[in-house]
């Protein structure tokens, strides 16, 4: 057996901060909902975080132009797929649902990321994969259904939910992009890269819905998206992949619905009912199934987690 160096072992702390981190953001998604557009705090996010860039990144990424442009549609294809689309739904889905739900659905990721593979990569799930799958998909309705599934096609759903479904779909894309393209590039400089052509995408949005102020009631949020998940989790993670490993660190994204559930309970006053239990765990159990044996979620690059 490997033995960790006290290094590695203190390794371990770093991605339970990055995962805390982008659990308090879901909360933080949800909480801010009634204070700024999803548009505008999506804005606000990456703006914060190209700001705080630039000083240390704009001349290495000049310097790197050449390399950088043989990659540039794919980095532009990333930046809509994890920055905009995944970021932007999300908020919207913080409009509809509560982000105990959010943190439920988020874990989804891999179940997502598995059959996106089948169809990209050609990786073919085993028989775990499929079953734990559709176990997690059990799960994920009967939370959406607030545990009554009859309910779900009566009502049409839970709106929320579905657009915070859609989002995890699109994050899964990206992971799976990612993995099929492996880009040469240091992770800054990616994700600088990104960051810019997030701004340029959200242009047409800001012209058409409009740009909310930066006042008292939001101004936090802003600052901690800009910053905290943006920047500061996906280093910590980053870290913490090259000390300990790819899959010992992504174990640690299955915490993010109980975080989410603490917070919101704490702070946003939600209530964690039996069908989130029963849902969850669900959820959970065919997570763990499905990536027996089966492709690894791309973790090394979680550079846009919420």
């Amino acid at each position: 057996m490997v033995q960790l160096s006290k290094y590695q072992k203190w390794a371990f702390v770093l991605p339970l901060i990055a995962v805390l981190i982008w659990s308090l953001n879901i909360a933080v998604t949800r909480y801010v909902a009634d204070y700024i557009s999803p548009v505008s705090i999506s804005f606000y996010r990456w703006f914060v975080a190209f700001l705080i860039l630039t000083p240390f990144m704009l001349p290495k990424v000049w310097k790197q132009r050449a390399v950088i442009g043989k990659d540039l549609g794919k980095l532009a294809v990333l930046s809509a797929f994890g920055m905009v689309l995944y970021q932007g739904l999300s908020y919207t889905a913080a409009h509809y649902t509560t982000a105990t739900n959010m943190g439920i659905v988020n874990a989804f990721v891999p179940v997502f990321t598995i059959f996106i593979s089948y169809l990209i990569l050609k990786d073919v799930p085993n028989r775990f994969a499929i079953f734990g799958s559709l176990l997690s998909f059990a799960g994920l309705i009967y939370v959406m259904s607030q545990g009554h599934i009859s309910s779900l096609f009566e009502q049409g759903g839970h709106w929320g939910d579905a657009v915070m479904v859609v989002a995890v779909g699109f994050y899964a894309f990206y992971g799976v992009f990612l993995k099929k393209w492996q880009l040469k590039l240091p992770l800054l400089t990616s994700l600088y890269v990104q960051i810019g052509f997030a701004l340029l995408y959200h242009v047409p949005f800001l012209l058409w819905f409009g740009l909310d102020g930066i006042n008292a009631d939001n101004a936090a949020s802003v600052l901690y998206a800009g910053v905290f998940p943006s920047l500061i989790a996906p280093l910590l993670w980053m870290v913490a992949v090259q000390a300990i490993g790819p899959n010992r660190t992504s174990i640690f994204m299955n915490l993010m619905p109980v975080f989410t559930a603490i917070i919101a309970s704490l702070w946003l006053s939600e209530h964690w009912t039996i069908y989130h239990t029963i849902g969850g765990m669900m959820i959970l159990v065919g997570i763990i199934m499905a990536q027996k044996k089966t492709m690894k979620v791309p973790s090394q690059l979680v550079e846009t987690a919420s």
